[in-house]
């Protein structure tokens, strides 16, 4: 029985030629994203791995899990670096644009508080630099702002929130989602950022004024989506929780990757494969391939056909 493959949050690198994946058996893995080898495997977690992310220049890899820590790695060597010790498990993590800081977010468990917290990698510190007790809805989704100058985080209760990394203030909020925010990820050049939700839709914002711009129906929870960099194109994936897939549920079209026109918010594709939910999706960064993780613990990544470039959507 594979794993879940829980995040591939755009974690294929900067060039595109390596992807990262994480599941609930405590071992992210990295994988030539051409031909999905195995190139390696991240060992030393104790728990499921809820969220990882790598550096601009696939030098440094963090992973943030179940087994209260944040561990630093070596890319190449899969040494651990650095281990950051937190009260309970970290839910999300990411380096700044700059590589030199990382933030991560802790759950609300066993008496401690939801907390935001960001280090400075170069100074061997294992005390954050800053520490932002989240008061209210836990984090579940965190995503670093344009220049490092904010976090944007989404909430348990489908709140989104901006705050200032120099004073640890809370900037903006706005409620546009009813329910969890499973995901957040950013356009290519930063000033748009796609969410997704279990209230069965994925919804973009703008990111510098937190303005709601287009909404992405569907008739299940979105537990992730991403944005094409070359088309307007958006992937959402997703499903049931898995504790609520039934043995009924083969039906077709149930955990198919779904795409929709970015701006026009109308379904124009669907890509069967999955045999249980979508955890994640992330667009190559050269726009010619996607990948998603599943409940069912296969990681697939999908090539566009010459078809997909072709189309032009009818206004």
């Amino acid at each position: 029985m594979g794993m879940s493959v829980q995040s591939l949050r755009s974690n294929t690198n900067r060039d595109g030629d390596l992807l990262f994946s994480s599941a609930k058996d405590t071992k992210p893995n990295v994988w030539y994203s051409l031909n999905g080898e195995r190139l390696g495997t991240y060992n030393g977690h104790g728990g499921a791995v809820w969220c990882i992310d790598v550096d601009w220049e696939t030098q440094h890899f963090i992973s943030g899990s179940a087994d209260n820590s944040l561990r630093f790695w070596d890319c190449e060597t899969a040494t651990t670096l650095s281990k950051y010790e937190t009260k309970t498990a970290v839910r999300a993590c990411g380096f700044s644009y700059c590589g030199r800081s990382v933030m991560m977010t802790t759950d609300r468990q066993m008496g401690h508080d939801c907390v935001l917290m960001i280090y400075d990698i170069r100074d061997g510190s294992k005390d954050p630099y800053l520490a932002i007790p989240i008061e209210g809805p836990k984090v579940t989704a965190a995503l670093w702002g344009p220049l490092d100058q904010y976090i944007i985080t989404g909430h348990e209760n489908g709140d989104l929130c901006q705050w200032d990394t120099k004073t640890g203030n809370k900037l903006l909020t706005v409620h546009e989602h009813a329910k969890q925010i499973n995901d957040i990820q950013m356009y290519k050049d930063q000033t748009m950022f796609v969410t997704a939700s279990k209230d069965h839709t994925a919804k973009l914002f703008d990111t510098d004024s937190l303005r709601h711009m287009n909404t992405y129906k569907t008739e299940r929870p979105v537990n992730s989506a991403s944005l094409s960099p070359i088309r307007e194109h958006v992937v959402l994936g997703g499903g049931q929780e898995a504790m609520d897939v039934t043995t009924t549920s083969t039906r077709i079209g149930k955990f198919d990757a779904r795409f929709f026109h970015t701006i026009f918010e109308e379904e124009i594709g669907r890509v069967k494969g999955h045999f249980g939910p979508i955890n994640s999706t992330a667009f190559h960064p050269d726009g010619k391939s996607y990948s998603s993780g599943g409940e069912d613990g296969y990681v697939r990544v999908h090539v566009f056909d010459p078809s997909y470039f072709e189309v032009e959507f009818e206004y």
